[in-house]
């Protein structure tokens, strides 16, 4: 048997992996095989791969971890949304949620540990970044959920809108979707996938040249001034610059760019707001989501009024804008968006 370095398997997209098996001495094909394998059957170990030889099984044994990461703990909230914690090889951890919305279940994934942008609503910005996921600690957080929950609930949708900034770890995000979107591989349509952004405009421009699934962009405030306090991004990627970058985004016809909108009392969710929200967005083929702020412990924002998020929503409805109200899921469990710590990371 070859002697082979030991691989993290699910870091290959399939190309990878075809180059890899022909390396330790394997054909090209069995490649497509660990594929199927690892993605389709959902196996727990690389003995039950039957159609392997046993020397390739022992190959695989000795050389290539199956999974990244390692589920530690999960919670249920009383909506059935369902947070878990997963702890990393160096001892990190990370969360992802699964929310039910039959016939949909959609996983919010992390894609980096804690996050560097600091934006001031969220609770995962207060940790800092502590590192990138792999590629591997991505795909996996998808194959390990859908383990823990079985075919029952099957997940229909994937969102990067956990902890990190997705296109801050641009190449790691983009090599998952190419496996999350391979036929022999997790097999998702792209039109169920979406990458949320702060607004990094350049690697926006990459997202869209390299792969195309939905754009999801957090604005949170219609103007600079007021999302500069909020959001330290925007003074790097101010809005004229975020805006131009939405506008020559590549978007399928079938196809809109979503906006985040987070409400906070007091702050951005007047009237005023909106129709300020209006003209920023403009002509734009996009859709906005509204979501009442997720209070947690030692936040400095309050949580709107439900005649002050109607009020705002109607302003976008009146102006002929697709705008829907976001239920917040999960938060009485942490899971709600902005509330993933991580059990502070755990290591």
């Amino acid at each position: 048997m070859n002697r082979v370095e030991t691989i993290f398997i699910q870091n290959y997209t399939l190309p990878d992996l075809e180059r890899w098996v022909e390396s330790i001495g394997e054909r090209r094909f069995r490649a497509r095989q660990v594929f199927r394998n690892i993605y389709g059957r959902q196996i727990r170990g690389w003995g039950e791969c039957s159609d392997l030889s046993k020397m390739f099984r022992l190959q695989l044994e000795y050389g290539a971890h199956l999974h990244a990461i390692a589920l530690r703990e999960s919670t249920e909230a009383a909506d059935g949304t369902r947070k878990f914690l997963f702890e990393l090889r160096d001892g990190l951890c990370i969360e992802s949620v699964l929310i039910p919305d039959p016939p949909r279940h959609t996983l919010c994934l992390s894609s980096q540990v804690g996050c560097a942008l600091g934006c001031r609503f969220c609770l995962t910005g207060t940790l800092g970044l502590r590192r990138n996921l792999t590629t591997a600690e991505i795909v996996d957080q998808v194959c390990r959920v859908q383990e823990e929950v079985g075919a029952s609930r099957r997940i229909t949708n994937l969102v990067f809108m956990g902890m990190g900034e997705p296109l801050a770890n641009f190449d790691a995000v983009v090599r998952a979707i190419h496996i999350m979107t391979d036929p022999l591989g997790l097999a998702f349509s792209h039109r169920r996938i979406t990458v949320s952004t702060a607004g990094l405009v350049p690697q926006m421009n990459r997202l869209g040249s390299e792969t195309p699934v939905n754009l999801a962009v957090s604005l949170h405030a219609p103007e600079d001034q007021l999302r500069s306090e909020l959001m330290p991004i925007n003074r790097t990627y101010p809005l004229e610059q975020l805006i131009r970058a939405c506008r020559e985004y590549p978007t399928p016809p079938r196809k809109r760019i979503t906006f985040e909108y987070i409400l906070l009392e007091g702050i951005n969710d007047s009237p005023g707001h909106a129709r300020e929200l209006v003209r920023l967005l403009g002509a734009l083929r996009c859709k906005v989501n509204l979501m009442p702020f997720n209070p947690y412990e030692g936040s400095p924002f309050g949580r709107p009024s439900e005649e002050s998020v109607l009020a705002f929503q109607e302003v976008l409805h009146k102006a002929q804008m697709t705008v829907i109200i976001r239920e917040s899921r999960g938060a009485e469990i942490g899971a709600a968006c902005g509330q993933l710590v991580a059990a502070s990371m755990c290591a």
